[in-house]
Protein backbone atom coordinates (compact mmCIF):
# COMPACT_ATOMS: atom_id res chain seq x y z
CA UNK A 1 0.00 0.00 0.00
CA UNK A 2 2.47 2.57 1.05
CA UNK A 3 4.54 2.03 -2.78
CA UNK A 4 1.18 2.69 -4.19
CA UNK A 5 0.71 5.93 -2.38
CA UNK A 6 4.19 7.04 -3.87
CA UNK A 7 3.27 6.52 -6.87
CA UNK A 8 0.18 8.79 -6.52
CA UNK A 9 2.25 11.74 -5.11
CA UNK A 10 4.56 11.42 -8.00
CA UNK A 11 1.88 11.42 -10.52
CA UNK A 12 0.19 14.28 -8.89
CA UNK A 13 3.26 16.28 -8.68
CA UNK A 14 4.33 15.02 -12.39
CA UNK A 15 0.79 16.87 -13.61
CA UNK A 16 1.51 19.58 -10.84
CA UNK A 17 4.55 20.66 -12.38
CA UNK A 18 3.19 19.67 -16.14
CA UNK A 19 0.66 22.53 -15.51
CA UNK A 20 2.60 25.32 -14.37
CA UNK A 21 5.11 24.43 -17.03
CA UNK A 22 2.43 25.71 -19.60
CA UNK A 23 2.86 28.81 -20.88
CA UNK A 24 0.25 31.42 -19.61
CA UNK A 25 -2.53 32.58 -21.40
CA UNK A 26 -2.28 35.36 -23.91
CA UNK A 27 -3.88 38.82 -23.03
CA UNK A 28 -6.44 39.72 -24.84
CA UNK A 29 -6.10 42.58 -27.16
CA UNK A 30 -8.66 44.66 -29.09
CA UNK A 31 -9.70 43.98 -32.39
CA UNK A 32 -6.95 45.94 -34.61
CA UNK A 33 -10.20 47.01 -36.96
CA UNK A 34 -11.70 48.53 -34.07
CA UNK A 35 -8.75 50.27 -33.19
CA UNK A 36 -9.45 52.06 -35.94
CA UNK A 37 -12.06 54.13 -34.38
CA UNK A 38 -9.68 55.96 -32.69
CA UNK A 39 -9.62 58.84 -34.87
CA UNK A 40 -12.66 60.05 -33.13
CA UNK A 41 -10.75 60.45 -29.40
CA UNK A 42 -10.70 63.88 -28.11
CA UNK A 43 -12.99 66.91 -27.34
CA UNK A 44 -14.86 68.63 -30.07
CA UNK A 45 -17.37 71.05 -30.64
CA UNK A 46 -19.27 71.14 -33.87
CA UNK A 47 -22.06 73.42 -35.92
CA UNK A 48 -24.36 72.28 -38.24
CA UNK A 49 -27.94 71.46 -39.46
CA UNK A 50 -30.72 69.35 -39.71
CA UNK A 51 -31.75 69.69 -43.47
CA UNK A 52 -36.08 70.06 -43.98
CA UNK A 53 -37.56 66.50 -43.83
CA UNK A 54 -39.68 64.07 -42.23
CA UNK A 55 -38.48 65.64 -38.46
CA UNK A 56 -39.37 69.11 -39.09
CA UNK A 57 -38.03 72.31 -40.77
CA UNK A 58 -34.47 72.99 -41.09
CA UNK A 59 -32.96 73.73 -37.66
CA UNK A 60 -29.20 74.76 -36.99
CA UNK A 61 -27.50 73.53 -33.95
CA UNK A 62 -24.27 73.68 -31.58
CA UNK A 63 -22.75 70.98 -30.17
CA UNK A 64 -20.12 69.12 -28.28
CA UNK A 65 -18.63 65.09 -28.71
CA UNK A 66 -16.63 63.82 -26.26
CA UNK A 67 -14.79 60.35 -27.65
CA UNK A 68 -12.65 58.16 -25.59
CA UNK A 69 -11.43 54.72 -25.99
CA UNK A 70 -12.63 52.47 -22.53
CA UNK A 71 -12.43 49.17 -20.42
CA UNK A 72 -9.40 48.47 -22.27
CA UNK A 73 -9.66 50.07 -25.85
CA UNK A 74 -12.38 47.20 -26.37
CA UNK A 75 -14.67 50.17 -26.27
CA UNK A 76 -15.71 53.52 -27.65
CA UNK A 77 -18.02 56.14 -25.70
CA UNK A 78 -18.94 59.07 -27.21
CA UNK A 79 -21.04 61.65 -25.51
CA UNK A 80 -22.68 64.31 -27.48
CA UNK A 81 -24.70 67.49 -26.12
CA UNK A 82 -26.73 69.45 -28.82
CA UNK A 83 -28.80 72.47 -28.79
CA UNK A 84 -29.57 75.37 -31.00
CA UNK A 85 -27.18 78.02 -31.30
CA UNK A 86 -27.45 80.12 -27.98
CA UNK A 87 -28.84 77.71 -25.41
CA UNK A 88 -32.85 78.45 -25.89
CA UNK A 89 -33.76 75.34 -25.46
CA UNK A 90 -32.89 72.02 -23.30
CA UNK A 91 -29.89 70.34 -25.00
CA UNK A 92 -30.08 66.62 -26.30
CA UNK A 93 -27.72 64.61 -24.78
CA UNK A 94 -26.97 61.36 -26.56
CA UNK A 95 -24.58 58.30 -25.40
CA UNK A 96 -23.01 55.71 -27.89
CA UNK A 97 -21.05 53.24 -27.21
CA UNK A 98 -19.30 50.92 -29.55
CA UNK A 99 -17.85 47.55 -29.61
CA UNK A 100 -16.21 44.66 -32.19
CA UNK A 101 -18.39 42.15 -32.87
CA UNK A 102 -16.06 39.60 -32.98
CA UNK A 103 -18.65 37.01 -34.82
CA UNK A 104 -20.00 39.35 -37.61
CA UNK A 105 -16.54 40.79 -37.59
CA UNK A 106 -18.22 44.77 -37.26
CA UNK A 107 -18.28 47.33 -35.16
CA UNK A 108 -21.51 47.40 -33.52
CA UNK A 109 -23.13 50.95 -31.77
CA UNK A 110 -25.72 51.82 -29.77
CA UNK A 111 -27.08 55.12 -29.30
CA UNK A 112 -29.36 56.08 -26.30
CA UNK A 113 -30.49 59.76 -26.12
CA UNK A 114 -31.71 61.38 -23.01
CA UNK A 115 -35.60 61.20 -24.37
CA UNK A 116 -35.89 57.79 -24.41
CA UNK A 117 -35.01 57.40 -27.70
CA UNK A 118 -31.89 54.37 -28.68
CA UNK A 119 -31.59 52.84 -31.55
CA UNK A 120 -28.76 50.32 -33.07
CA UNK A 121 -25.99 50.95 -35.90
CA UNK A 122 -22.88 49.57 -37.95
CA UNK A 123 -20.39 51.55 -37.93
CA UNK A 124 -17.61 50.87 -40.65
CA UNK A 125 -13.96 53.14 -40.73
CA UNK A 126 -12.09 53.12 -43.94
CA UNK A 127 -8.88 55.65 -43.41
CA UNK A 128 -10.38 58.67 -41.21
CA UNK A 129 -13.86 58.10 -42.23
CA UNK A 130 -16.26 56.93 -39.81
CA UNK A 131 -19.78 55.96 -41.02
CA UNK A 132 -22.83 54.87 -38.67
CA UNK A 133 -25.47 53.37 -40.40
CA UNK A 134 -28.81 51.92 -38.94
CA UNK A 135 -32.71 52.58 -38.47
CA UNK A 136 -34.02 54.96 -36.40
CA UNK A 137 -38.02 55.97 -36.35
CA UNK A 138 -38.93 59.56 -37.04
CA UNK A 139 -43.00 60.08 -36.14
CA UNK A 140 -43.61 56.60 -35.89
CA UNK A 141 -42.23 55.74 -39.12
CA UNK A 142 -38.58 53.59 -39.73
CA UNK A 143 -35.87 55.31 -41.61
CA UNK A 144 -32.53 54.28 -42.37
CA UNK A 145 -29.60 56.22 -42.25
CA UNK A 146 -26.33 56.72 -43.42
CA UNK A 147 -23.90 59.33 -41.47
CA UNK A 148 -20.22 59.37 -42.96
CA UNK A 149 -17.58 61.75 -40.85
CA UNK A 150 -14.75 62.71 -42.77
CA UNK A 151 -11.92 63.36 -40.06
CA UNK A 152 -8.80 66.01 -41.86
CA UNK A 153 -5.55 63.79 -41.78
CA UNK A 154 -4.52 65.82 -39.21
CA UNK A 155 -7.60 64.79 -36.81
CA UNK A 156 -8.34 68.41 -36.03
CA UNK A 157 -11.00 68.50 -37.74
CA UNK A 158 -13.80 66.62 -39.71
CA UNK A 159 -17.07 67.24 -41.58
CA UNK A 160 -20.33 65.33 -41.52
CA UNK A 161 -23.16 64.18 -44.14
CA UNK A 162 -25.61 62.38 -43.25
CA UNK A 163 -28.31 61.25 -45.07
CA UNK A 164 -31.51 59.08 -44.67
CA UNK A 165 -33.98 57.11 -46.71
CA UNK A 166 -37.39 55.38 -46.22
CA UNK A 167 -36.49 52.72 -49.13
CA UNK A 168 -33.24 52.24 -49.02
CA UNK A 169 -33.25 53.46 -52.46
CA UNK A 170 -33.69 56.79 -52.84
CA UNK A 171 -31.46 58.62 -50.21
CA UNK A 172 -32.26 62.70 -49.26
CA UNK A 173 -29.78 64.86 -46.91
CA UNK A 174 -30.88 65.13 -43.28
CA UNK A 175 -27.98 66.14 -41.55
CA UNK A 176 -24.69 68.07 -42.35
CA UNK A 177 -22.03 69.46 -39.71
CA UNK A 178 -18.54 70.94 -39.06
CA UNK A 179 -16.13 69.30 -36.79
CA UNK A 180 -13.02 71.13 -34.87
CA UNK A 181 -11.13 69.17 -32.04
CA UNK A 182 -10.92 71.30 -29.41
CA UNK A 183 -8.27 69.52 -26.64
CA UNK A 184 -7.28 66.20 -26.53
CA UNK A 185 -9.83 63.41 -24.44
CA UNK A 186 -9.54 64.08 -20.62
CA UNK A 187 -6.96 61.66 -19.41
CA UNK A 188 -8.84 58.95 -16.55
Amino acid sequence: MPRFHILLLLLVACLATATLAQAPAAVPKPDPEFKKLAVLVGHWKYEGEFKAGPQGPATKVAGEYTGQMILGGFFFQGLMTQGPPGGLHKPVVQLDLEGYDPGNKTIASSVYQDDGTMFPAVVTVSGNTVTWAGKFTIAGKPYLFKAPLVVAPDLMSGTEKAEISADGNTWTPFFEAQYTKIEPAPKK
